[in-house]
């Protein structure tokens, strides 16, 4: 019996042409073992939609076609259900899809799904509102903020305004308690991770593991321009958790109070949040295609 899977093309992500996707999935996908269905959303929060229906329905399978942010609108209509999140990655920065070993080729990523297993995740929430990658403040949220602003999809972007943004953004002071936890910092960059990276292989958190049941809480302090160089290459090199300017917490739950409302972001959405905030894991609660291992 072939298994029904559906795919949700978000056609507003990344920079790349949609239009060819439906041909390039029905060509790549094995009819043999799946029953594709092909949708594209309409607006934010459609993709959410859809995939409620699709697990009405009992398909095994829902792929993202999308980025980050795609992934959450259809995975948070996934958890605690029996069908599986797949990700086809088009989006800009598409890092729970490069910590789960996805092709960012459209093409591999497809057949990939052909050679796939599905396997037990966890996700956070952050005041109930779930992600799947990661979430934080300071200035990865103004950035996110900027970067939703514009009109400019892509990396380059992306490094457009954090390159302006480092000049203008003033850190905040933070307090975060937890078990065996009581920490009060003034903090650059505050990211909770649930996998190991802000996307395109920017590793803020590299320890991080999507089946621990823990957060890996990253604060970053200001630093002066001169270290940039050395922290972008630990980034991208695995190693920024080594960093003087870096701590690096883990806990299954922490609450964090600012001195204001303001930035903050769920796998690379911006919007507004209060003053306390409570970040929390939910161990294994979404079910995840990956490649099949033997």
């Amino acid at each position: 019996m072939k298994k029904k899977i559906a795919f949700i093309i978000n056609p507003f992500s990344g920079t790349g042409r949609k239009e060819d996707l439906p041909g390039l999935i029905q060509q790549g996908l094995d009819k043999k073992v799946f029953e594709p269905e092909i949708v594209f959303t309409k607006n934010r929060g459609h993709g959410t939609e859809l995939a409620k229906e699709f697990v009405e329905k009992d398909f095994h399978f829902v792929v993202a076609v999308g980025g980050d942010g795609t992934v959450n609108e259809i995975a948070r209509s996934l958890i605690h259900t029996n069908t599986s999140l797949g990700i086809i990655p088009i989006g800009s920065g598409n890092g729970l899809a490069r910590h789960l070993g996805i092709p960012m080729n459209v093409k591999k990523a497809i057949q990939q799904l052909n050679y796939s297993e599905s396997i037990f995740m966890d996700y956070g929430l952050v005041n109930e509102r779930p992600f799947f990658c990661t979430c934080g403040t300071g200035f990865d949220a103004y950035v996110s903020t900027e970067f939703a602003k514009g009109h400019k999809r892509g990396v380059m972007s992306y490094l457009e305004k954090i390159i302006t943004g480092y000049f203008s953004y003033k850190s905040q002071n933070y307090h975060l308690q937890g078990d065996g936890i009581d920490l009060t910092v003034k903090a650059f960059v505050l990211t909770f991770a649930n996998a190991s990276q802000w996307g395109n292989n920017a590793y803020i958190a590299p320890q991080a593991s999507v089946q621990d049941g823990q957060l890996d809480i990253s604060i970053m302090s200001n630093f002066p321009i001169i270290a940039i160089p050395t922290l972008a290459l630990q980034l991208f090199a695995k190693t920024i958790d080594k960093d003087l300017f870096m701590t690096t917490l883990r806990a299954d739950s922490i609450s964090l109070h600012r001195e204001e409302p303001g930035p903050f972001h769920y796998d690379g959405e911006p919007y507004e949040e209060g003053k306390e905030i409570l970040v929390k894991m939910v161990a294994d609660g979404l079910k995840v295609m990956v490649k099949k291992r033997y």
